[in-house]
C-alpha cells in the first residue's frame, strides 16, 4: 500500500445546520445517565446565549477538527455563539490552519501497520491520517509568517490573528476558524502554542536567526489578555470540550482578576464534555463542582457530560443553533478591545 491509496477518503466536517436534534434532546431530558446530563448541558448553553450580559468562552482540547468538528465551531463563530476560544495548538494550527492551506485529514483505521505509515510519512491520529510532508509545509508557513514580523514577544492571540490575516491576504481562508475569527474579531488563545506545528515553525525561525531579536510567544500576556476579557465582562460562561491547559487557563482568570485587585464574579455558567475520570485526580483540572472551591465557577448552571466529544458536541451545538437565541446576540469583537489595550 502506498501513500496515495491510504490518503483517499477525506474526513467530512459535521454540519450542525443540516439536522434537528431538539426533539432528541428533549427526549433525553426525561431519561437518565449521560443522556439526561447532555440535555441539561444543552439547555445551559442555550441559557448562555440568551443572557445578554454573558461572554462565552469555548475551550477545545483533543484531536477535534481532524475528527470532523471544525465546521461546527466555524458556524458557532459565524453566528456569534462564542466570543473567545482557548485551545490546544494542534487543533488551531495542525488541523485548522493546516486545512486552510489546502491540505486535508483522511479517514483511516487504528488497525494498521504503523511502521508502514512511518515509511510513507503518514501520521496517524487514532483512525485518521495526515500527510507528514504537508504538515511540514504548514510548519514552514508559520516560520515564514514569523520571519515577516517585528522580532519581539507576541501573545498567541496576536500571532493567530496575524495568521488569520495571512490567510485572508492569500485568499485561503474558506472554512477556517482561524480566518473567520480574524474577520469577526474573536480572539483565539493557545497557551501552549509551542506544542504544535506552530512551535516547530518558531523553532525553525529562531534557529535561522541564530542571534539577535526573534519572534517568541508570551504565554503570560495570553493570561493577562484573557483576564482583561473577564474584567470587562459582567458575566462569563465556559463551554469546554476536554480539559487540560485550555480548561484550566479559562477557569483561572477569575482568580487572576482577584490577584489584580479586580472584583469579578465567578463564571456563571460552565459545561464540560469529557471522558476523563476524576478519581485519580486526572480529570484535566477537576470537576466543575470542585472548581467552585477555588472561586472559579458558580454553582447552579453547571453540568459535566461524560461522553466522547464527536458525539455530544454536535448535538449540544445543534440544539442551541435550532433554538435561535444566538440571533439576539451582538459580536463583542474582543480582538479590537485587546488591541486597543495594548496600544494605549
Amino acid at each position: 500500500m502506498k501513500k496515495k491509496s491510504l490518503l483517499k477518503k477525506e474526513v467530512r466536517h459535521i454540519d450542525i445546520k443540516s439536522f434537528n436534534a431538539v426533539p432528541l434532546i428533549e427526549e433525553f431530558e426525561n431519561s437518565a445517565f449521560q443522556a439526561k446530563n447532555l440535555a441539561r448541558a444543552a439547555k445551559i448553553y442555550d441559557k448562555m446565549l440568551e443572557d445578554k450580559n454573558c461572554a462565552i468562552i469555548l475551550c477545545l482540547a483533543g484531536s477535534l477538527f481532524s475528527a470532523g468538528l471544525k465546521k461546527a465551531v466555524y458556524d458557532m463563530v459565524n453566528n456569534n455563539m462564542v466570543d473567545a476560544i482557548v485551545s490546544t495548538g494542534a487543533i488551531i494550527v495542525d488541523q485548522d490552519f493546516f486545512e486552510a492551506l489546502g491540505f486535508k485529514h483522511y479517514q483511516g483505521t487504528s488497525l494498521v501497520d504503523d511502521e508502514l505509515l512511518r515509511k510513507e510519512m503518514i501520521d496517524r491520529i487514532y483512525d485518521t491520517y495526515i500527510d507528514e510532508e504537508e504538515l511540514r509545509r504548514c510548519d514552514l508557513t508559520v516560520a515564514k509568517i514569523a520571519d515577516s514580523l517585528e522580532p519581539k514577544p507576541y501573545s498567541s492571540r496576536e500571532f493567530i490573528e496575524i495568521m488569520g490575516r495571512y490567510l485572508d491576504r492569500q485568499k485561503k481562508g474558506e472554512g477556517s476558524v482561524v480566518w473567520l475569527a480574524y474577520k469577526k474579531g474573536v480572539p483565539i488563545f493557545v497557551p501552549a502554542f509551542s506544542d504544535s506545528s506552530a512551535g516547530l515553525g518558531l523553532v525553525y525561525h529562531q534557529w535561522k536567526k541564530k542571534s539577535g531579536a526573534k519572534v517568541s510567544i508570551d504565554s503570560v500576556k495570553d493570561f493577562l489578555e484573557l483576564t482583561k476579557i473577564k474584567v470587562a465582562s459582567r458575566e462569563t460562561g465556559l463551554f469546554m470540550l476536554g480539559g487540560g491547559v485550555p480548561k484550566n487557563f479559562a477557569q483561572d482568570i477569575t482568580v487572576a482578576a482577584e490577584v489584580l485587585g479586580k472584583k469579578v464574579k465567578m463564571h456563571k455558567y460552565a459545561i464540560q464534555i469529557t471522558v476523563a475520570d476524576e478519581r485519580d485526580g486526572g480529570l484535566s483540572g477537576s470537576t466543575l463542582k470542585e472548581a467552585h472551591s477555588w472561586g472559579k465557577v458558580e454553582q447552579g448552571n453547571t453540568q459535566m457530560v461524560f461522553s466522547e466529544a464527536t458525539i455530544a458536541f454536535p448535538l449540544i451545538a445543534n440544539y442551541a443553533y435550532k433554538k435561535g437565541n444566538w440571533k439576539k446576540r451582538m459580536p463583542k469583537n474582543f480582538n479590537s478591545f485587546l488591541d486597543s489595550c495594548s496600544s494605549s
